[in-house]
């Protein structure tokens, strides 16, 4: 199995754009080119929002997190924030439905990028996370099971780290406290593959992380570009690969409590997607293992 692993491991995707991903429209539907992660930033929060035909349960969310922003905003001048929606490659009109709140808000706010061919949430986000003004960067789901304002948990989660070595630290959003809950409601089957998953992540990857799957995470900046340069899985599992990251360079991790709801639509088929994710957990011990894969220093995004 190592053999295989190393033999089929490819090399980090490419970080290239295709040129039309290296603009985003304004308000008024004319092209401004995107700013990089290298830059300085000059936002307190980005938010990055992976969007694959999202385009009915997209609303509901974007409706939330903007009113808890704009809110915070009026009750404090000084914070600045942005929302990045990143259409992965949709066939539906999640673009048009997430260039609306552009207009509505303005593009210094709320910003779409779309994606020519369809990444994986992995791969969208770090395409989101690296057009990214913010000092801290969150990403976030477009189904918006986790209830936005859960955000100031992951803030003050991130704050009890400091002193951050190199300025960097992650907050994770977690559900396990809400999983004798959930079992009650799933199938021994399903039971059966949540358990075996969490082993596999314990044993092969990531210590100390009950819920390494949450969608909600905050990062600083310094923590996003070192981890998304040397992420190689773009698909389900690059949480786990992100975390793995994280722990080899010492990065701190909090784990945090958060308002969770289920809501219909989820892409994951449970059988097939948990094998997927068994199978990449496996490949990505063995990959870094044998050496297939390597980390350094991150890589600048052309």
């Amino acid at each position: 199995i190592s053999f295989v692993a190393f033999i089929t491991a490819t090399e980090m995707p490419d970080l290239h754009r295709h040129e039309q991903e290296k603009f985003f429209l304004n308000a008024r539907g004319q092209k401004e080119t995107l700013p990089s992660i290298w830059d300085s930033p000059t936002k307190q929060l980005s938010v990055v929002v992976p969007s694959y035909n999202e385009e009915k349960r997209l609303p509901v969310m974007m409706d939330e997190a903007l009113s808890y922003l704009e809110k915070r905003q009026k009750q404090d001048p000084t914070f600045t924030y942005e929302v990045i929606v990143v259409d992965d490659g949709s066939k539906d009109q999640t673009s048009e439905v997430a260039f609306k709140y552009c207009q509505k808000y303005g593009s210094d706010k709320v910003r779409v990028i779309t994606l020519v061919k369809n990444r994986g949430k992995g791969g969208a986000i770090r395409m989101g996370i690296f057009s990214s003004r913010g000092e801290k960067i969150l990403m976030a789901d477009a189904d918006g099971a986790t209830k936005f304002p859960d955000v100031e948990k992951l803030e003050k989660g991130l704050n009890d780290l400091q002193p951050w070595p190199g300025q960097m630290a992650i907050a994770c959003g977690s559900r396990a406290h809400l999983e004798k809950e959930s079992i009650a409601q799933r199938s021994y089957f399903r039971t059966l593959l949540m358990y075996g998953f969490h082993f596999l992540v314990w044993f092969l990857c990531v210590k100390g992380i009950r819920d390494t799957q949450c969608g909600f995470k905050l990062l600083t900046r310094e923590a996003a570009s070192r981890t998304f340069s040397s992420l190689h899985i773009e698909r389900w599992a690059f949480d786990v690969e992100l975390l793995y990251i994280a722990q080899f360079f010492k990065i701190p991790i909090a784990e945090i409590a958060v308002n969770w709801t289920e809501i219909e639509g989820s892409k994951l088929v449970p059988f097939w997607s948990w094998l997927q994710m068994g199978k990449d957990l496996l490949f990505i011990r063995l990959r870094y293992l044998t050496g297939a894969w390597r980390l350094q220093q991150p890589r600048k995004v052309n």
